[in-house]
């Protein structure tokens, strides 16, 4: 062979050689670029206005047991706001891929999209309903106007601070809630049901948005005498505030709330998490995560947390709003559609 050959020979090698190793390189830098798209996993938890400080304890462990379970660093985000409203934000392209809502209709709003499963109560226990609540009142020290039940609060004397139905999912449990009682109350008598319901409704000195709002509205502007709020929140207002300057009323009739969770399914497939999604859901149910949910007030089935937590939570009866009201689907056209009986009965 001539030296020119040999040379051309060896040069040849070093560029295969050289190729090799790049490409070599190319696919452990592919490599480690998934390896970093996989650690950098982020889910978003879209969630119901009240929630910041319930979620903010439970992502970090959530997290840390992802972690201890699947060798997987994950991330958890959250966004807030009024149930409806968020349901409204996903559907305009929020990218959420799992929501933890006040109520049933903002999750089936979502299914009859698209973007969550038709069959999302069956996804989950207990109608995909991990824990519940009811509606509670919060009074100032000594409960000053006496307050005990619903008919209390369509006193002359009374001002009423909830949110808003029309936007909030809290409001709204707390109309039905009201509406449930004058139900029971005048044994079904339409005329003085809505007697009542006017009263009750007059008497709301301001209609924020969300339950965060109308916290700020009681506690921060010192208005009206009653906050009506979900029982889970009352209670942890009356821990941060100050337990010996407000008191929570159960009132003896109250109304179911469930807190429904689904994953939003389109958006976890699209980013990757639809194994992320179902286990941080799946999470809530654990006993671990039921007894966290019952420290902050919400009544959850976990049968031995229940027991645990016994003494915290008083005995009320809860109507559930298909019993008294046949159906969400109703509730929303009848009630709290545009000229709905909501309309009707704020008209001066």
């Amino acid at each position: 062979m001539s030296l020119t050959n040999l040379s051309l020979s060896k040069k040849r090698a070093v560029g295969k050689n050289l190729g090799l190793s790049v490409l070599a390189l190319a696919i452990a830098a592919s490599a480690s670029t998934t390896a970093v798209a996989q650690e950098e996993r982020e889910l978003l938890n879209s969630s119901y206005d009240i929630a910041r400080e319930l979620f903010g304890e439970i992502n970090p462990k959530f997290e840390a047991w992802w972690q201890q379970e699947h060798g997987e660093d994950v991330s958890i985000s959250q966004s807030h706001g009024g149930s409806s409203a968020q349901a409204r934000a996903i559907l305009q392209g929020l990218s959420a891929d799992v929501v933890t809502f006040n109520q049933v209709t903002d999750v089936q709003v979502l299914a009859d999209a698209g973007l969550v499963a038709e069959d999302w109560q069956d996804a989950f226990d207990n109608n995909a309903s991990p824990y519940y609540s009811t509606t509670a009142f919060l009074v100032r020290d000594g409960n000053p106007k006496d307050i005990e039940s619903w008919d209390d609060l369509a006193r002359e004397d009374v001002d009423i601070v909830f949110p808003n139905p029309k936007t909030s999912g809290n409001g709204r449990y707390t109309y039905l809630a009201a509406w449930g009682f004058a139900d029971q109350q005048f044994d079904g008598d339409e005329e003085q049901i809505h007697d009542f319901m006017r009263t009750f409704l007059r008497n709301v000195v301001v209609f924020d948005t969300g339950g965060r709002g109308a916290t700020t509205s009681f506690i921060e502007r010192g208005m009206g005498d009653v906050l009506i709020s979900f029982e889970s929140e009352v209670n942890n207002i009356r821990g941060e505030y100050g337990s010996d300057d407000y008191e929570v009323i159960v009132p003896p009739v109250s109304i179911l709330a469930e807190f429904p969770v689904a994953v939003v399914e389109e958006n976890a497939e699209d980013n990757g998490n639809e194994d992320l999604a179902r286990g941080y859901l799946e999470y809530l149910y654990t006993e671990e995560m039921q007894r966290l949910l019952a420290g902050f007030n919400y009544r959850v089935h976990n049968e031995d947390v229940v027991a645990e937590f016994a003494d915290q939570f008083p005995e009320t009866e809860l109507l559930e709003v298909n019993d008294v009201f046949g159906s969400w689907d109703n509730v929303m056209e009848t009630h709290f559609g545009s000229g709905g009986r909501l309309d009707q009965l704020q008209r001066r």
